[in-house]
């Protein structure tokens, strides 16, 4: 029988720890950085938005110019730090990575806060808050009021990653669902008669019924489900959040945001308390 030489173990013992030492630090998260200083040193801040977001944070595809009320804001914000802005494209399915890697020094694009997104991120105050809406064809007869939606043989579409996909998967009952990858295939599966109906909010339906001749509104007869919406940060910088939350507070003191809510027809939905 063989034996192990006490200082061996020893050693092995020690390999085994600085191991699993290692991949705990791996695994665990970075701190966040101090995003105003940064901000102060390279004289610029980085706003993650989602570029398909109309009246919130659109990119025109013929002239490429960005327009919405958190584009007016992220610049009025750039004012007030004395930077300029750097906008980032992101997507509500990326959201989370790109705030966490600190691809950006903010996501603004009118983010609902829910549950899901709490567990991770770090939010402002609420700016905007809508209710669930519903887009579907003018020609299909199946859907007239929002009580046809959950029907035996109904296929409702939500975009994956936006905050409507884990409600639907909770309220729907005896309508499908589908998550499409974008919100662009989920328009299209609902233009296209593969799907009845598809899940947004007010911004996105505006969009529908001002740039389409084929979408028809529906709403709920009462409320369905309130959602605010805010701007999110990585956890773990209190300063960065607490200038972001004195901004948020200014702006609606001094009537800047009800002003661009206005101008980019939101004010239905503006939050200016």
């Amino acid at each position: 029988m063989s034996r192990t030489h006490p200082s061996l173990s020893l050693w092995a013992l020690g390999l085994v720890m600085a191991s699993l030492g290692t991949t705990a630090a791996a695994n665990a998260p970075t701190p966040a950085a101090n995003h105003l200083a940064q901000i102060q040193t390279t004289g610029q801040v980085r706003v993650c938005i989602w570029p398909d977001y109309y009246s919130i944070s659109l990119r025109d595809p013929r002239t490429q110019q960005l327009s919405g009320i958190d584009i007016d804001l992220a610049h009025e914000l750039g004012r007030d730090l004395g930077a300029s802005v750097q906008f980032i494209d992101s997507s509500f399915a990326r959201l989370v990575p790109d705030v966490l890697q600190e691809r950006c020094d903010v996501a603004m694009f009118a983010i609902g806060i829910i549950p899901q997104r709490q567990q991770v991120l770090r939010f402002t105050r609420p700016y905007l808050a809508s209710d669930v809406m519903a887009i579907t064809t003018r020609s299909n007869r199946k859907i007239r009021t929002w009580a046809d939606i959950d029907q035996p043989g109904i296929v409702v579409a939500v975009a994956k990653g936006t905050l409507h996909e884990p409600l639907m998967r909770e309220r729907l009952k005896n309508a499908e669902l589908i998550a499409p990858a974008t919100p662009h295939a989920r328009e299209q599966e609902v233009q296209s008669g593969r799907a009845d109906v598809f899940i947004t909010d007010f911004p996105y339906s505006r969009r529908m019924l001002e740039t389409t001749d084929w979408a028809r509104l529906v709403t709920p007869s009462s409320t369905y489900h309130i959602t605010s919406y805010a701007w999110a940060v990585k956890p773990g910088d209190d300063a960065w959040h607490a200038r972001l939350e004195q901004f948020m507070q200014t702006i609606k003191r001094d009537g800047r945001l009800l002003a661009a809510a206005r101008k980019h027809k939101l004010d239905p939905i503006v939050v200016t308390d």
